[in-house]
């Protein structure tokens, strides 16, 4: 029989046990309340010499905030004599206050926390009637003010005269015929700068250059509207060419006929004797 192998022993190195650590969750940071003067503004460039806002919970102005923690609506008010603006909060014998905007604005000073919280944190009327001022939120709107007239000036700059003779007529109406090919450039600069998201508008409008091709073509006696502004007819042989639908401009619902198939060859043959 034979002798059975003896089996070989194998040292294995011992193995040193990996634990894998879960990092724990990190919370995000609670924005921290920064004790500062702040300027509070009406939205849409609004200036009144006053306007008074509701700094109480009534039945006709609701002045309620919800809390996302509790789940409840809890009641807000203005009290001079309180360091809280909710009701809750507020001990003993409240002096009511008045929030009254000034020319467009209201100006709160650090030591008035209770009134900063309730127009930044809590009041209902926050980013729908006014604002807080911020300087960056400023600066990025000046930034794309800046950049929309940059923008402006430079299509202004590379427009042939005709287009911008068709956008200044909306502004300026027949003033720009008696106006030198210089001054309409000038002006046009000028528009662009002062109102750089209307003079973009325009200038992306088929239809300015249109009505304006319209309107030249009835002062110059190529084409004539009828005085009860209904009709435009062939000044040279007194045929109709179209009918203004109602209670549209004329010269707008001219310059959307020049889109049509039959327009198009009108247009061409007006464009021959401007």
């Amino acid at each position: 029989m034979a002798k059975q192998a003896k089996a070989q022993q194998v040292e294995v190195a011992p193995q040193e046990e990996v634990v894998t650590k879960v990092a724990a969750p990190v919370k995000p940071a609670k924005p921290e309340w920064e004790i500062k003067d702040r300027i509070y503004y009406l939205k849409g460039n609004k200036s009144p010499l006053t306007l008074t806002i509701p700094g109480r919970h009534t039945r006709k102005h609701a002045l309620l905030y919800f809390d996302k923690i509790t789940g409840k609506q809890r009641e807000i008010r203005y009290a001079t004599n309180q360091s809280s603006p909710l009701v809750d909060e507020q001990k003993g014998e409240c002096t009511m206050g008045h929030i009254r905007f000034k020319d467009g604005s209201l100006s709160v000073p650090k030591e008035q926390q209770n009134l900063q919280k309730l127009m930044s944190i809590y009041h209902p009327l926050k980013d729908k009637l006014y604002q807080e001022f911020s300087a960056v939120t400023k600066a990025t709107d000046d930034l794309d003010i800046l950049d929309m007239q940059i923008d402006a000036l430079n299509a202004a700059r590379a427009m042939d005269v005709d287009h911008g003779e068709a956008i200044l007529r909306v502004e300026l109406g027949s003033k720009v015929n008696s106006m030198s090919s210089k001054e309409l450039k000038r002006d046009l600069m000028l528009f662009a700068r002062q109102n750089p998201a209307l003079f973009i508008e325009l200038a992306n409008d088929d239809n300015v250059q249109l009505r304006n091709f319209a309107i030249r073509a009835q002062e110059v006696g190529i084409i004539s509207l009828s005085q009860d502004q209904r009709t435009f007819i062939w000044v040279s042989t007194g045929r109709k060419l179209m009918n203004v639908p109602f209670d549209e401009n004329p010269y707008s619902a001219f310059a959307a006929f020049l889109k049509t198939d039959e327009g198009v060859e009108i247009y061409k043959s007006i464009d021959k004797k401007l």
